[in-house]
């Protein structure tokens, strides 16, 4: 056995295959069948009883096939031996982490390397494990964390080292092999409940009921093919992510080369420059610099500027190794980005490429680059939910009870009659115990689902895992993250404060001319192709400036004609939190003065001022207070004699001079206010995880109503305590008022996670549930919290834009992505007429213009052409990489939160509607177990054309049900979360009794008119009879009453009467029922080998059902009444 050091995998047992004959469906039904030889040609039983003792072998014998394509673990059971190294074995049982796949048996790869040696790997979820002492995998290593100078000092691959590489890392492709449409159905095809309807299908068949078993595996066919399409469909979706092959600029053996971009190899050196295609492997900068868009990994549309590892001068920014984590985000290009501009290194002893490109070294390729990494989460994370298998095995437990005890009374009493068939015997009561598991229930249930994801489509809501569309309607918690989500992502500036003793803003035109340079300087922007690109508030507030930024990072004020040039930029950094840059301002003598402008949060800005305002604290607290995002500004003079490439980050951000506050407000979006007041109203706990500032999220909160009265869990001096947002009221840390919400920032959490409360739980499990604003948080620590809250017993949502909420989207019960920079609501119809005649009309001048080749022309064109490509990504927001939709089971093409209360109003839905067939399926079993039981027996037996009529009719109730439409208004009552409540127990139980009783009184009814036959023969022919006719009626008008009575309507979903077309369907069935039972057209009767029934039996059997319809619905809506609604559970 051996074990990995990968975070994906769990644990690796080495096999071998075994001999055919001591395969455990081989060696040992050999015996069996052996056995039954003897038993059927050395014995007097009769041909029935052999035959079904055969028929037992044969069943055993496939099911033991079956649980090998079933079960990994099975069928390593049954297939192979386990030996204790990867040496002498041939293949590998991999067992995932949790949430990382399943289980699955990897060939053992063997390969002689040149020193004699032997090398073993394996290929697990794309990835390649490697194993050097015969008992441990690996992870194949890349070079990632070597020292710099390696780095830097590198000449590329030669001819041997490429042989190499390649052997080790094979080709960097992120190849996505597609399975075809008869694979996918055989595997659908041997599911456990596709394996038993078919199953089923053959016992009607051998029952002579041709049309309907027909009928049924024809249905079952056509639903299994429609989701294998809808399989392929999204499986062809996912390869769409990866791109083709191009031709690149590879330095290799001591000359550049031209190399397709899937034959790099970690420790190539590669030309790195602007183009269409996106970056194919994860590269360390070496010289030069880029501009990248990230936003297909990470959500975030702000271009990125990286910086080459080694300076201008030669020297390296770093000592010791290289540290993916902290040098990421400045100095690594991660495969999957796409370059945007890009310069060369300005140093002639550098390597020069023959495109003008920026140097780069290859890190790591295919799979294991950051968009391979992403693409594996996509395909193997979390298992995705399907239907409730085990609430669906129960409930079939539940129903298997009864169909045993009909079966058995069936076999004890139908064995009492020696002239009786036993193999006819012995079918029916195999139908019967099949009888509890409709052929039609999970086509049932999938219905229901699918109909609600159609309708969120209509919304603009797309699902990947339909199957979790029922967990909305569970839901307890609603997590929200705070920018891009809650509140617009389009920060807006305020004013500028601090610069006096009184801490009122000051508008942009009053603020002295050095805090607008540090302004206007202090930024990452830049101009691509004439465009203004950076970080959205950058941009905002450069907007509001009268100074401009121009090429060569130079900006230049409009009013003052003064320009200042940026000379070095030290780039924000999330851990310092803070950026500065220098800049140059030259006067009349053609002097240069050189400024450090700094800009940062202003509990890291106060330790490097000079001298502090005395109202520093007070004013950034009370403008964070009012939930504005604070930054605070300095700078100070370097004077002329400065060698700006010499300076250092620590020795230019000392000893700054203050230069205000500039204030930013974050309003929120237009639906925010009314969804989260609709989700507390609905019996729903609404909770706010944020990576910005305890007050900022604090007030957000008390806007959105989320909370009223907060503390905030902050660190002192003298220790951990609950304060409020002002500071007013502090509590001890194990004494807070409980009338209080609570808030816990990052650094909060991980003191509340380290510090037990009792011996088995830790404080944040004790405190979890009151916990109403995160803020601070990391991605991981979002992740923890839904992971702690689900742990709890409680079904979350949670709703985030950007790749940081991916952990948290993808472990929450509901996921739900809103996409980055889309529109809040849907545009109204007359807008996107006009915007589809907009588009025409451009697609007509277009034509035009090609035809002529005037330079005026020519540009008008080009304008056209840039027109018509917005248009058509507007209408093109739907699900890509980089939207947090890549890992999240849903996705909103809006990015107002209102499609939480979509989602939920539709799972709501769908989950009353799953229960109510539940319900309804029940009953019906129960009635059909006893008609094919105690009335088979007396000889009842329905044709094959009755059978036929009694699936088509029931078939319309089943599919207007599932088509039911959630309201508008999401109820404060809650549905049940399964059928095992007091409710839905008592309801079937209590109906069926009703319904039993019924039938049992009529079926006595008709023996007063038609005495009881003597002996029945089992095989004879179908012929109609009074009893078959009255049972037939009796049975479908009882089905089609549980459809009428179960159905839920308000508050959930419309009622019976504004589903118009259940409530025409089930009036048709009513209608026809009664045509048949008062022998309105007796040629229908016979049509379907009915007996007109007397006159005296028609009132009787009228009168029963029209009493039995009455009773239940009297009970259903008591207990209803009583018990019919869950419970909000409380939080503590």
């Amino acid at each position: 056995m051996g074990t990995t050091v990968s975070d994906d995998v769990q644990k690796i047992t080495f096999h071998n295959h075994r001999p055919l004959l001591s395969h455990f469906y081989v060696g040992p039904f050999l015996f069996l069948y052996t056995l039954w030889a003897a038993f059927a040609f050395q014995t007097e039983h009769s041909i029935e009883i052999i035959s079904i003792a055969l028929a037992a072998c044969g069943i055993l014998h496939v099911l033991c096939g079956l649980f090998c394509v079933w079960s990994v673990e099975w069928k390593t059971l049954c297939m192979y031996s386990t030996i204790p190294d990867a040496l002498n074995a041939t293949l590998a049982k991999v067992v995932p982490t949790k949430n990382n796949g399943s289980t699955v048996l990897c060939p053992i790869n063997k390969r002689s390397k040149s020193d004699g040696s032997e090398e073993l790997w394996i290929d697990f979820q794309q990835t390649k494990y490697h194993c050097l002492d015969g008992k441990f995998f690996h992870p194949v290593p890349f070079p990632v964390n070597s020292p710099l100078q390696d780095y830097i000092g590198t000449k590329g691959l030669g001819s041997d080292q490429i042989k190499e590489a390649e052997t080790t890392w094979g080709s960097n492709e992120m190849r996505i092999v597609l399975p075809t449409f008869q694979e996918l159905f055989v595997e659908r095809a041997t599911a456990p409940f596709f394996v038993f309807q078919v199953f089923c299908v053959g016992l009607w068949c051998l029952d002579e009921y041709w049309y309907y078993s027909l009928f049924t595996l024809g249905m079952l066919a056509m639903f299994e093919a429609t989701v294998v399409k809808q399989q392929m469909k999204s499986m062809s979706e996912i390869k769409k992510m990866t791109q083709e092959p191009y031709i690149m600029n590879v330095y290799r053996n001591k000359r550049w080369e031209k190399v397709k971009s899937n034959q790099l190899y970690p420790g190539d050196l590669v030309s790195l420059t602007r183009r269409s295609e996106t970056v194919p492997a994860d590269l360390l900068l070496l010289h030069g610099q880029c501009v990248v868009d990230e936003s297909m990994l990470t959500g975030e549309s702000v271009p990125l500027m990286k910086e080459a590892v080694v300076s201008e001068d030669g020297s390296c920014c770093y000592q010791g190794n290289l540290d993916l984590d902290a040098h990421s985000r400045l100095h690594v290009v991660f495969g999957g980005t796409k370059v945007i501009q890009h310069t060369a290194a300005t140093n002639k002893q550098f390597l020069k490429s023959p495109d003008g490109g920026s140097l780069a070294y290859v890190l790591r390729t295919g799979f294991n680059t950051a968009q391979g990494k992403l693409l594996r989460t996509i395909m193997y994370s979390v298992q995705r939910v399907t239907a409730n298998n085990f609430e669906t095995f129960m409930f079939i437990l539940f129903l298997l009870q009864f169909a045993i005890a009909a079966s058995a009374y069936v076999w004890i009493e139908g064995s009492k009659d020696p002239d009786r068939n036993r193999y006819k015997l012995f079918l029916e009561c195999t139908l019967i115990l099949t009888s509890v598991v409709p052929p039609e229930l999970p086509i049932e249930l999938s219905l229901a689902v699918n109909s609600s994801l159609l309708s969120l489509i209509k919304m603009g809501i797309y699902c990947t895992e339909p199957f979790r569309i029922p967990f909305a309607g569970k839901v307890h918690v609603c997590c929200f993250d705070k920018t891009g989500t809650l509140t617009s992502d389009k920060l807006e500036l305020t004013g500028v404060c601090g610069l006096s003793d009184k801490s009122d803003l000051m508008q942009i035109d009053e603020v002295p001319i050095e805090t607008c340079q540090v302004l206007a300087t202090c930024h990452s922007l830049m101009h691509v192709e004439d465009k203004l690109i950076g970080d959205p508030i950058e941009k905002a507030t450069l907007s509001v400036l009268p100074w401009t930024l121009t090429k060569g990072d130079v900006v230049m004020c409009r009013s003052l004609k003064q320009s200042l040039k940026i000379q070095k930029r030290f780039h924000f950094n999330s851990t310092l939190k803070r950026m500065s840059v220098i800049v140059s301002k030259q006067d009349a003598a053609y002097n240069c003065e050189y400024f450090v402008m700094t800009k940062g949060a202003p509990e890291v800005i106060r330790n490097m001022l000079k001298e502090v305002p005395v109202n520093y604290d007070s004013t950034h607290k009370q403008y964070t207070l009012q939930g504005g995002r604070v930054i605070a500004l300095a700078r100070k003079s370097l004077g002329k004699e400065v060698t700006v490439r010499d300076v250092l980050r620590e020795e230019a951000e000392n000893d700054l001079e203050f230069c205000g506050f500039v204030v930013f407000s974050t309003p929120l979006k237009k639906e925010s206010k009314s969804a989260v007041a609709m989700l507390k109203e609905s019996s729903h706990y609404v909770v706010m995880i944020t990576g910005d500032s305890p007050l900022t999220a604090c007030y957000v909160a008390n806007q959105l109503r989320i909370t009223k009265k907060i503390l905030i869990l902050t660190d002192h001096e003298d220790g951990w305590r609950w304060e409020t947002p002002d500071g007013a009221v502090t509590f001890p840390l194990h004494q807070e008022d409980k009338s209080y919400s609570l808030c816990l920032t990052g650094p909060g959490m991980n003191f509340c996670v380290n510090t037990p409360a009792t011996k088995k739980r830790s404080l944040f499990d004790e405190i979890v549930t009151r916990v109403l604003v995160f803020a601070r948080v990391t991605p991981k620590q979002k992740e923890e919290v839904i992971t702690t809250l689900k742990s709890q017993g409680l079904v979350t949502v949670m709703c985030g834009d950007g790749t940081n909420d991916v952990g948290a989207l993808k472990h929450a019960d509901v996921g739900v992505a809103i996409i980055s920079n889309a529109p809040e609501v849907r545009p109204e119809k007359k807008v996107l007429q006009e915007k589809q005649s907009m588009k025409t009309t451009i697609m007509q001048q277009l034509a035009q213009a090609k035809g002529d080749r005037k330079s005026s022309v020519l540009e008008r064109q080009k304008m056209l052409e840039e027109k018509l490509k917005e248009l058509q990504a507007e209408e093109d927001t739907l699900v890509k990489l980089g939207d947090a939709s890549i890992a999240s089971p849903f996705t909103s093409k809006y990015s107002s939160v209102k499609c939480i209360c979509n989602i939920i109003r539709q799972g709501r839905c769908t989950l009353v509607t799953t229960l109510q067939m539940f319900k309804i399926l029940a009953l019906n079993a129960l009635i059909i177990a006893y008609c094919q039981s105690a009335l088979y027996l007396d000889g009842v037996k329905f044709s094959d054309g009755q059978a036929t009529l009694q699936g088509l009719l029931l078939a319309g109730c089943f599919l207007f049900i599932s088509r039911s439409k959630p309201l508008d208004k999401l109820s404060k009552a809650r549905p049940h979360a399964n059928i095992f409540n007091t409710y839905t127990i008592l309801t079937v139980v209590l109906q069926f009794c009703v319904h039993l009783y019924t039938i049992i009184r009529l079926v006595d009814k008709c023996h007063e008119l038609e005495p009881r036959r003597p002996s029945i023969d089992l095989e004879a022919e179908f012929a109609p009879s009074l009893l078959n006719s009255i049972v037939y009626i009796v049975s479908v008008t009882l089905q089609l009453n549980t459809f009428v009575i179960n159905y839920r309507g308000h508050p959930y979903m419309e009622s019976l009467r504004e589903n118009k077309p259940l409530c025409y369907s089930s009036v048709f069935t009513a209608t026809f029922m009664a045509i048949l039972t008062f022998g309105i057209a007796p040629e229908i009767n016979k049509e379907f080998s009915l007996l007109v029934l007397p006159d005296p039996i028609q009132n009787e059997v009228f009168i029963a059902l029209l009493l039995d319809s009455v009773l239940t619905f009297l009970i259903d809506r008591v207990l209803l009444f009583i018990c019919g609604d869950a419970k909000l559970k409380p939080l503590y």
